[in-house]
């Protein structure tokens, strides 16, 4: 029996809606696929930015802990009065405060005064035990002056924190930290000569940081942690964790062979992070895991750290699987649908068959900020297919909207100070760098004012960082209403800014935005009740009168700040002295 158009047509029609079916199933679940491997290593990797940045934390919190205590006076009363005082009563009332301290970090195992003379004899020690903590008393103290971490933070100048290799602790007498992975961090004393009388030094588990660090990492995410050289420090198998104590290498860079770009003293193209993917002999074994190299930024320490989390492959593309399941059977209702009413609907589902197809196309192409409308009123099965494709879309083009809202706030932290809110060093030198552009093409000038706070350090050290950060804020913002919208204030880092005059030609205009920029700073702070004086020197360079590049510009700038603070306090400075000189203001 030879058939019809009309059933030749219903065939052709119910062909192409199985095919219409399939190919939305196969590109809708292959582009979910790829979007949620994508956003699902996005998220591993931001996580492992996020414990990079605690571990930068936790290391500035101990450096704290042990400046507070080098600066205590009682620190420095003790170690110069040690042996006129009864040997009873000596150390009490410092042993007290470091189990106080103790207390309150539980990452901490050991906490110890030692002094410089008698070949590094300690004085006051308190270890965590089994039992609790307790005080050493001087018939168990040691000699130290032998180890690493001891000599090297006695060569250090006062204000200095010293963070030593990580490794395994095998101290005798060590109490809960012998054979436990650590790290020492420990600042010297000084009297006020500056003459070296000893240290503080807290040796800090490395297992319990991180997993304090870690507590509320999902189960099936696996923590890596390594030296520079790419050593396991921290390793789901334990027995590759700190193999070099050994005698044996365990090294990342096996493991993860891409993370050869972030192990060394060079870091590979100056990658700092990286998404890598470990094959198995399964599909269920392979691991997605990201990696950031976290260097210690601040403190005297001989290697930085490479931070990893590892997550199975399996459990990254959950969501896609259910989602192909989905897909999956979506395809299959509609294609027996196709089949049953091709022949009645093949001319009123030829539209919005393509109407499907082109939006789907669309969509896997890559435009996801205005796909393509989709016949979603329809009461009929391609009307359910195009409101399922449609909130695909949705959740689809809704994890991107996250993910670019995401990546704007990064790039927002990674280019203002975290404090002030100020653009910081890496955005103001791409400011300074198009404003010399402009002003070499245009043949105008620019000049930049480097300003230094006074007094700053001994408000941060009577009042504590508190107040240091108050002040920071207030004078952040009577510089910033200072200047015009073209110009731009940043900071630097500490106590200092520096300020972009954007085609600024006159010097007396120059002065005169200086002169009151050291009259703002000069207006005291109130803190707590506290009225606080700062001030602040500036130092003024003008391009392209006093030098021709960046980096000549800013130390032309950073000189005249040093000789103008030289002269006194509240006092600005031109680099040359063409055009103006040293301007004093306030007492």
């Amino acid at each position: 029996m030879k058939l019809g158009i009309v059933w030749r047509t219903g065939i052709a029609m119910a062909l192409i809606g199985v095919l219409a079916s399939g190919l939305t199933g196969y590109y809708g679940y292959t582009e979910s696929r790829a979007l949620l491997q994508s956003a699902a290593e996005q998220r591993l990797l931001t996580a492992t930015r996020v414990l990079a940045r605690q571990l930068s934390v936790g290391l500035d919190n101990a450096s704290r802990d042990v400046l507070m205590v080098a600066h205590h006076p009682g620190t420095l009363g003790l170690l110069q009065t040690w042996d006129s005082q009864p040997p009873n009563h000596r150390g009490s009332t410092m042993a007290a405060l470091f189990d106080t301290i103790l207390r309150t970090h539980p990452e901490y195992f050991q906490m110890r005064l030692i002094a410089a003379a008698d070949h590094g004899a300690e004085r006051v020690r308190v270890d965590r035990s089994e039992e609790g903590l307790a005080r050493i008393f001087e018939e168990d103290l040691q000699e130290k002056g032998h180890y690493p971490y001891v000599m090297e933070t006695l060569r250090l100048p006062p204000g200095a924190v010293y963070v030593s290799r990580a490794s395994i602790n095998h101290e005798l007498g060590a109490h809960a930290g012998q054979h436990r992975p650590s790290l020492q961090v420990a600042t010297p004393v000084h009297d006020a000569q500056d003459k070296v009388l000893g240290l503080i030094v807290v040796n800090i588990d490395l297992d319990r940081l991180f997993k304090q660090l870690a507590a509320d990492l999902p189960a099936t995410l696996s923590l890596y942690l390594s030296n520079s050289q790419g050593d396991f420090l921290i390793h789901p198998d334990p027995t590759l964790a700190f193999a070099f104590d050994r005698g044996q290498r365990a090294l990342v860079q096996d493991a993860f062979p891409d993370t050869r770009k972030l192990i060394g003293e060079q870091v590979e193209d100056g990658a700092q992070q990286l998404v890598t993917l470990q094959a198995a002999d399964t599909p269920e074994r392979a691991l997605v895991a990201a990696f950031v190299r976290q260097p210690i930024v601040g403190l005297h320490n001989e290697e930085g750290f490479v931070i990893g989390l590892g997550q199975p492959l399996r459990a990254v593309l959950a969501d896609a699987d259910q989602l192909g399941r989905t897909s999956l059977r979506i395809v299959l209702a509609f294609s027996a649908l196709a089949i049953v009413l091709a022949a009645l609907l093949a001319r009123r589902l030829s539209n919005p068959l393509q109407q499907l197809l082109r939006a789907l196309r669309e969509f896997g192409q890559g435009s996801h900020d205005a796909p393509l409308p989709l016949p979603v009123t329809r009461h009929d099965e391609f009307g359910t297919l195009a409101r399922a494709m449609a909130e695909m879309q949705t959740q689809i083009s809704g994890q991107f909207a996250s993910l670019a809202l995401k990546q704007q706030e990064l790039d927002r932290l990674a280019s203002h100070d975290a404090l002030t809110g100020l653009p910081n060093r890496r955005l103001f030198m791409d400011r300074l760098t198009q404003a010399l552009a402009r002003a070499r093409r245009n043949q105008s000038q620019l000049a930049l004012l480097f300003v230094d706070l006074d007094n700053f350090k001994d408000i941060n050290d009577s009042l504590g960082h508190a107040a240091g950060d108050d002040v920071l804020n207030m004078m952040s913002q009577r510089m910033s209403v200072l200047v015009r919208e073209v110009d731009t204030v940043a900071r630097l880092g500490g106590d200092e800014f520096i300020i972009l005059l954007d085609g600024a030609d006159n010097r007396a205009e120059i002065t005169q935005i200086a002169q009151r920029m050291v009259e703002a700073l000069q207006q005291p702070v109130v803190y707590q009740g506290h009225v606080l004086n700062c001030g602040g020197s500036i130092g003024i360079s003008c391009f392209p009168d006093d030098a021709t590049d960046m980096t000549a510009l800013i130390a032309a700038a950073d000189q005249a700040m040093y000789l103008a603070k030289q002269s006194g306090r509240n006092q600005l400075r031109f680099a040359s002295t063409q055009g103006g000189s040293e301007v004093r203001s306030g007492p």
